[in-house]
């Protein structure tokens, strides 16, 4: 195949990805808040669209590690070539479109890798990953970032209901946490933008490098940061819904401090993993971070049949995700024919998934009235309004009292 058109696929596909990150992972920023109230469904992904726009353009430091890291390339390393992307490529997005289906918050970032690995296994050999590399910024982070943006969200939940707690009732300071969540899941948008966007930016990088386009050990161009930017902003516009309820409601019932606390975890660790250059999963953090909180919060009930699901989901993506790489691989070999299966198969798969999502649509509507109602319960009235909602109870009681004279006339007069 001429290699500017397996080229122009493979940035497709790319896109696509990017695509696909983007409203598989809107939950790891919005489902919080939309569980609690603090903002209106459609809002959330508008602004999580916005920032993720904005976060694609801070850093490229993790799309450096994926151009020139996991996958060796330039001189002296192993020349992956752009059908072996491809192929990489096209095992991530099916396993991202197939855990959006189920709405498992797996992890895209770990898709990504499998599949680029499976393939470049296939296609290269086993000296075509950097096992340094890839033990040191993609597996150990994984290990380490959930347990460690759990434990301080725990932390953070247990120093936010002391902090304003009081001798008797709900403390009405509380209340701040339901807005707090506005700037907390902004920043996790924000830090989803400068960590995921970047992986496709790689990819695309990588590409062109192993077509002879660019120069080994340079960083994205202008326009293809641009174009992930958009990409995952569009995505994540579109609403990750099936997650979206998983994450609000499916692991413990989120009220306003556990989801502030929990964004604010989520949004550290990212923001300080994409300066270092770790290809976090995004997903595994905010899912360690909500279970965190959930414990932290007394009288919280944390699911772990569903925290145990998502466990498995993560143990599987990668290799789920090599492994269908690496079989798409195999079927590149046979040149153009092999170029046209793996397109047509791919999808193929993929309107599959499309259509058995319409059976049971999930949406804007219906995902919410899933989702713990909490946010109803702490929603903060204006001054006026409790002065007014007190006045009426006063007035209640009142009548309820006269009421109870002329019933008992005997027990009034005693008094």
């Amino acid at each position: 195949m001429d290699l500017t058109l397996i080229v122009v696929l493979v940035i497709t596909l790319a896109l696509f990805f990017d695509f696909t990150n983007g409203f598989h992972d809107t939950a790891n920023a919005m489902a919080t808040p939309i569980a609690t109230g603090a903002i209106t469904a459609k809002k959330a992904v508008l602004l999580a669209a916005a920032l993720n726009l904005v976060g694609a353009f801070l850093s490229t430091e993790v799309a450096k590690t994926i151009s020139g890291g996991i996958i060796k390339e330039g001189e002296g390393g192993v020349q992956i070539m752009p059908e072996m992307i491809y192929a990489g490529l096209m095992g991530a997005v099916i396993w991202n479109v197939l855990t959006w289906l189920l709405g498992l918050p797996s992890s895209s970032s770990h898709a990504l890798f499998g599949g680029l690995i499976g393939a470049a296994i296939v296609g290269a050999g086993l000296g075509a990953i950097d096992y340094g590399v890839l033990m040191s910024k993609v597996l150990l982070p994984a290990l380490c970032a959930p347990v460690i943006a759990g434990v301080s969200a725990y932390v953070c939940t247990k120093l936010a209901y002391a902090i304003t707690k009081r001798q008797s009732g709900a403390s009405p300071k509380r209340g701040g946490f339901r807005y707090g969540q506005i700037f907390s899941s902004s920043l996790v948008a924000l830090a989803h933008g400068t960590n995921d966007a970047q992986k496709t930016m790689g990819v695309i990088t990588l590409t062109l490098v192993a077509a002879g386009m660019q120069e080994a050990g340079t960083g994205p161009h202008l326009w293809v940061i641009t174009s992930c930017a958009l990409a995952i902003a569009l995505g994540t516009y579109t609403g990750g819904w099936r997650i979206i309820r998983t994450m609000g409601s499916g692991l413990t019932d989120v009220k306003p401090a556990q989801g502030f606390s929990a964004e604010v975890s989520t949004a550290s660790a990212i923001l300080a993993s994409s300066h270092l250059g770790f290809a976090l999963s995004t997903t595994q953090v905010a899912s360690g971070s909500v279970i965190g909180s959930g414990m932290g919060r007394k009288g919280a009930e944390v699911r772990w049949g569903t925290a145990g699901r998502i466990a498995l989901g993560w143990l599987f993506t990668l290799p789920a995700a090599a492994v269908v790489g690496a079989l798409a691989a195999l079927v590149m070999h046979l040149g153009n024919a092999g170029t046209l299966v793996v397109s047509v198969l791919g999808a193929g798969i993929l309107l599959v998934f499309w259509v058995l999502s319409r059976r049971d649509v999930v949406g804007h509507d219906n995902a919410i009235s899933d989702i713990d109602s909490s946010g109803a319960a702490v929603k903060i009235l204006s001054k006026k309004e409790r002065r007014k909602r007190e006045k009426a109870a006063k007035a209640a009681a009142k009548e309820a009292a006269k009421n109870n004279a002329k019933k008992n006339p005997t027990q009034g007069a005693k008094k």
